[in-house]
């Protein structure tokens, strides 16, 4: 392990000295680039060091306990203790930061939620997710931007696609696709009986041009005149657009924007994040099922949650933890479970590095 990490700290040395070359001071675009990668590896560089000291404390420790001082024999035992337990923590921490990274952690999003079953409740829910993920975002001071939305006569959505822009967006919210379920009386409702309904989460890195090529004559465009909300263009012109992917029969619609070529490029944003995610999903799925992974299985049908209202209560089933702060959570909240989920991911990342 030492010497996988001295090789990380000169890594990140040799970062250093190429950014203060003259010719990479003046090229913005590498000068970033470079940047990015020494940032990626300052949190283990700083432990590594931190680990390093470590162990050079311990040898001078082991030397001094066999010292003919009594006095200094019984210090350096007592650091020698000390700095063994330290070391084991150490040790945790840099085998979870040695982890494999996602490649899309650091990326802006795009965030699709639809209603399942359960009708106009379902579309209410949809909404509150939708309040959910832009409350989070508030309070990480991302950038969130309605690309496409299909809303209902009481205030819910059939369907609600953002893009959501800001440092580690991806990382955070990755977690919170599949099917999320919930458990209340209904305003319709005038038995207090409680219902089940459900809508669907699907949470997509946004893609660039170098993750996804998409050749122009693979998509078929069609164009038409936007319908509900959406300015002085409705019914006017035919703002709306609609790219079909023949190769996979993807199919993006958008009209929310001001513009068809707005339109249009918020559509080709969303078609190139379903094909990234995609691909993800396969390599998701494959993974699961060598290791039966618990919390990232490219599963979207898959029920992750349950928000039940009567009991106050939120269950994520994929590591079975239930916390009773249903309002809080429903306010965007939603750190403790994130940080939940990327342990119990953390902890079958490790397992199957030890298979």
């Amino acid at each position: 392990m030492k010497q996988k990490l001295i090789s990380i700290i000169e890594k990140y040395d040799r970062i250093s000295e190429k950014m203060a070359e003259p010719d990479i001071v003046t090229n913005v675009e590498k000068i970033k680039e470079l940047s990015q990668e020494q940032k990626q590896l300052e949190e283990i560089v700083i432990v590594a060091k931190a680990y390093i000291l470590l162990l050079e404390q311990i040898e001078e420790y082991k030397e001094l306990s066999d010292s003919d001082d009594d006095e200094l024999k019984m210090m350096a035992e007592e650091e020698l203790i000390s700095s063994e337990e330290n070391q084991i923590k150490l040790e945790d921490q840099i085998k979870v930061l040695l982890l494999p990274k996602n490649p899309h952690d650091n990326k802006n999003l795009i965030l699709e939620i639809r209603a399942g079953t359960g009708g106009d409740e379902a579309a209410l829910f949809a909404a509150d997710l939708y309040r959910l993920y832009t409350r989070f975002s508030e309070r990480n001071n991302w950038k969130l931007k309605v690309i496409q939305s299909s809303g209902t006569g009481i205030g819910g959505f059939k369907e609600i696609i953002v893009a959501l822009e800001g440092k580690g967006a991806y990382g955070k919210l990755k977690y919170e696709s599949g099917v999320h379920r919930v458990q209340r009386v209904p305003k319709t409702e005038t038995s207090g009986r409680v219902h089940t309904s459900a809508a669907t989460v699907a949470v997509m890195p946004e893609a660039k041009d170098v993750d996804v090529s998409v050749n122009e004559g693979d998509l078929k465009i069609d164009t038409y005149r936007a319908s509900g909300a959406g300015g002085q263009h409705v019914n006017k012109t035919e703002s709306a657009i609609r790219i079909t992917h023949i190769p996979t029969g993807l199919v993006v619609t958008c009209q929310d924007q001001s513009s068809q070529h707005k339109n249009r490029a918020a559509a080709l944003k969303v078609l190139k994040s379903r094909l990234l995610a995609a691909e993800q999903d396969k390599v998701a799925k494959k993974r699961a099922a060598e290791r039966k992974s618990l919390v990232s299985t490219g599963d979207r049908s898959a029920k992750i949650r349950t928000y039940n209202f009567p009991q106050g209560r939120v269950t994520d089933h994929r590591i079975h933890f239930t916390t009773h702060r249903l309002n809080e959570i429903l306010d965007g909240d939603i750190i403790e479970l994130i940080e939940e989920l990327k342990i119990a991911e953390q902890q079958e990342l490790l397992a199957a590095e030890v298979e």
